[in-house]
C-alpha cells in the first residue's frame, strides 16, 4: 500500500507595506533620479525607430507598495503605426522601513524575486549592476 505524502507550509512572500506619503515621496524621487540619471543615459541615449516595436522612454509607476520600472515601446509597424505601450522590467516591493525585494519581469511575464531586504540604495546599487534586471 503507498503512503500518502504530507504537506508543509512553507512561508511564501508578503504583500509589500503601504509607506506614509512622506516616504512614499521619498522613494518616488529617488527612482526618478535613478531612471533620468542612470538608466536613461545608459540604456536610451538616443531613439531609433524601426519598422518593429522600439523603445521611446523609460520611466517608473508607484502601485500598490511597489515602484515598478518599465520601456515605453512606440509600433513602427504598418498595422499600428504610432501605437504605444509598457513593458516592465523590474519592480522593487516596499517591505517594511527601508526594506525592499527585487523582483525581475521574466520572458514568461511573471515576477521572479531576485534579492529579499535590501536598503532602498542598495535596492537602486542593484538595479545599476545585474545585467539581469536591466532593460532589454
Amino acid at each position: 500500500m503507498a503512503q500518502q505524502r504530507q504537506g508543509v507550509w512553507t512561508a511564501g512572500p508578503t504583500k509589500p507595506s503601504p509607506p506614509d506619503a512622506a516616504e512614499k515621496e521619498a522613494i518616488i524621487a529617488a527612482c526618478e533620479v535613478f531612471i533620468r540619471d542612470v538608466l536613461k543615459p545608459r540604456f536610451l541615449p538616443q531613439i531609433r525607430p524601426t519598422e518593429w516595436n522600439y523603445v521611446v522612454d523609460i520611466h517608473g509607476a508607484w502601485m500598490a507598495g511597489r515602484y515598478r520600472f518599465m520601456q515605453r515601446y512606440r509600433s513602427g509597424m504598418e498595422h499600428c503605426l504610432g501605437e504605444e505601450f509598457d513593458a516592465p522590467f523590474a519592480r522593487i516591493d516596499r517591505m517594511g522601513l527601508d526594506r525592499f525585494d527585487i523582483y525581475w519581469m521574466r520572458h514568461t511575464g511573471k515576477w521572479w524575486r531576485l534579492h529579499v531586504g535590501v536598503t532602498l540604495a542598495e535596492a537602486l546599487h542593484i538595479l545599476e549592476t545585474d545585467g539581469i534586471l536591466h532593460p532589454v
